[in-house]
């Protein structure tokens, strides 16, 4: 056990300090603000303020930890060692150059999001207008790769130190958008499909359409059972989460209630976690959010756990409270649609810390590196997508981190004319964790 004085235990100091070291280090820590129990203390100990009370491992902090609600920082990246960092500080018994732990706070919380931004077409905070795009490191875990600084540190002063080791995972995520391509969408959306495809002179998809809807043809948006039979062949904690919102310029699956839609939630989740993808209304209507949860337990009848925010809208903190109010345990909605990187720095997961409230919450969420819904433009062949999911794969393993890739279930339809991705999928499914 670690000992940490700091000059006040703040909900920032409680939560920074748990999630570098215990969770992503595996080490336990002790607060104190006590000066005569720090120097009773006979262990492993570290003091993190404005000054060092003596000779002891010492962290120098700038302001962040202690203050209240949001303030315009001034953001300034450097490069140190291998990596980049930003919040430094200049006391020369300082064990670091920054503030490693107020630089964490900075990017788990998602902190620039709440300050004035420049929002996408969907209302989104887009990639670049993070300081991780714009100072090139959002390609990089950098609060694991701190926290593994921080780790040489701590050993170097006391080298009985235990720290309980973490194991590299994967969680691969399927976001179904539509469940049918074809099927089950009622008579006027068939043949306002059939029209559009004479319209469009696409006779092949008519065809197809035709087919499936009497029943020649597999549905090509209807996936599952080779997702299955990879979960059969390594058993993953994979999640499927799918849509259930209703009909909308943005929600375009089948009507929640058709008895084959039913089927095939009920028939996933018999092998794999099935959760929800809220729809792009429910990001903030905590009525229609609460709709479309009560369907998904009432067809797979279980408490909904998972989520994800329909396009990864995010709108903070208004999204997770929404969550946390209907008590949906976990969020994969974390990372950019068509940027590959770490949003929240990192790849382990962490719980969500409310800046307005200035709380822990209890939601946690999953961090994903690498998502692709059939629209990534800089991915366009299985050589391209190979490379850049194997840099990232190698990235999360370096620090023992969770490497989690979303994918939409139509990636993997003929309709997608990229038959590569299957093999993709399949590639990241059974490879050995390490």
């Amino acid at each position: 056990m670690l000992l940490i004085h700091v000059q006040k235990i703040t909900p920032r100091v409680s939560y920074t300090f748990k999630q570098m070291c215990k969770r992503i280090l595996g080490l336990d820590v002790d607060l104190t603000s006590k000066i005569e129990t720090f120097i009773a203390h006979d262990g492993p100990k570290l003091s993190y303020g404005r000054q060092p009370l003596g000779k002891e491992l010492y962290f120098q902090s700038v302001d962040l930890l202690f203050e209240h609600g949001l303030n315009n920082i001034d953001v300034q990246v450097f490069d140190w060692e291998e990596t980049k960092c930003f919040f430094d500080v200049k006391h020369t018994d300082s064990a670091l150059p920054f503030d490693i732990f107020a630089a964490a706070f900075y990017l788990l919380t998602r902190y620039e999001e709440y300050l004035p931004h420049v929002k996408d077409n969907m209302g989104r905070f887009p990639a670049t207008e993070s300081i991780g795009y714009i100072h090139d490191f959002l390609q990089d875990p950098v609060v694991d790769i701190w926290a593994y600084k921080l780790k040489k540190v701590l050993l170097e002063k006391y080298p009985d130190l235990e720290f309980r080791e973490k194991k590299f995972t994967i969680i691969p995520v399927i976001s179904v958008n539509q469940t049918f391509a074809y099927k089950n969408k009622g008579v006027l959306r068939s043949i306002g499909g059939g029209i559009r495809d004479l319209w469009k002179l696409q006779f092949d998809e008519l065809t197809d359409r035709i087919k499936v809807l009497i029943g020649l043809k597999k549905d090509p948006y209807d996936v599952f059972d080779f997702i299955i039979q990879l979960q059969k062949k390594k058993k993953r904690k994979a999640k499927v989460l799918f849509g259930l919102g209703d009909y909308s310029k943005y929600e375009k699956n089948v009507g929640y209630n058709r008895p084959k839609h039913h089927t095939i939630i009920k028939h996933i989740a018999d092998y794999i976690d099935a959760g929800l993808k809220v729809s792009y209304e429910a990001i903030t209507d905590l009525s229609l959010l609460k709709k479309e949860k009560l369907r998904i337990e009432n067809i797979v009848n279980r408490r909904l756990q998972y989520a994800l925010c329909s396009f990864f809208k995010i709108k903070l903190p208004e999204a997770y409270r929404n969550f946390i109010e209907l008590e949906i345990e976990e969020d994969y909605s974390m990372g950019y649609p068509k940027q590959s990187g770490f949003r929240a720095g990192t790849c382990s997961p962490f719980m969500f810390y409310d800046l307005d409230y200035e709380v822990q919450t209890p939601l946690i969420v999953h961090s994903f590196c690498f998502a692709s819904q059939g629209d990534r433009e800089d991915i366009n062949d299985m050589m391209s997508a190979r490379k850049e999911i194997s840099i990232y794969m190698d990235k999360v393993k370096e620090v023992n981190g969770v490497f989690i890739p979303v994918f939409s279930n139509t990636l993997f339809s003929d309709l997608q004319n990229q038959p590569f991705w299957k093999s993709i999928l399949e590639f990241i499914w059974i490879k050995e964790d390490e």
